[in-house]
């Protein structure tokens, strides 16, 4: 059940300005700073995660969710060799390392009226200033729990629990039709 889970992305009709994006590896780790270096170190990222920041390489991005927790990112066929490998780089470390891939989806809202499309529903302000490109938190859309990140001046990459991203990706379009985007 779980791997039929993680092999599906989001079903729904792609618009100008919002797409799901392809299955991943999802994982939360918790873990001191010296368990963070490991795992950055294991990543083969250029640093470690800032606060409300994400560092991407090779396909593998982490984002910073609090002092001691990280969103790692991957390509869904390295789900079983990137929990390896970051097992055997933290092993000497206090730490915990959930799989979340099941759980999670991802989407890519885009383009001019992105921000304006998520301020209708986010508390956040998203001006480039106040949120820059590379810049990402948990949040909320609505009632929903997501993960937002900055990824470019016009594009956000969206995390949604997979119960919740029909509901996310519908308001979305209530929104987007009220505002004539």
């Amino acid at each position: 059940m779980v791997e039929s889970a993680t092999a599906r992305s989001l079903e729904f009709a792609a618009t100008r300005w919002l797409r799901p994006l392809p299955p991943a590896a999802r994982c939360i780790f918790c873990g001191d700073e010296a368990a963070q270096a490991a795992l950055v170190a294991a990543l083969g990222l250029p640093g470690s995660a800032a606060n409300c920041r994400a560092v991407s390489a090779n396909g593998r991005s982490l984002l910073w969710l609090g002092p001691d927790e990280r969103l790692v990112l991957a390509p869904a066929d390295q789900r079983q060799s990137l929990s390896a490998a970051i097992e055997a780089a933290t092993a000497s470390h206090a730490h915990s390392l959930v799989d979340v891939s099941y759980r999670q989806v991802a989407l890519e809202l885009h383009g001019p009226t992105a921000v304006r499309l998520l301020n209708a529903q986010c508390p956040l302000e998203l001006t480039a200033t106040a949120f820059p490109v590379g810049m990402c938190t948990r949040t909320i859309y609505a009632k929903t729990e997501i993960v937002l990140w900055r990824t470019a001046l016009e594009s956000f990459h969206i995390e949604v629990w997979r119960s919740f991203a029909p509901y996310l990706v519908t308001l979305l379009g209530d929104v987007a039709k009220e505002s004539g985007a």
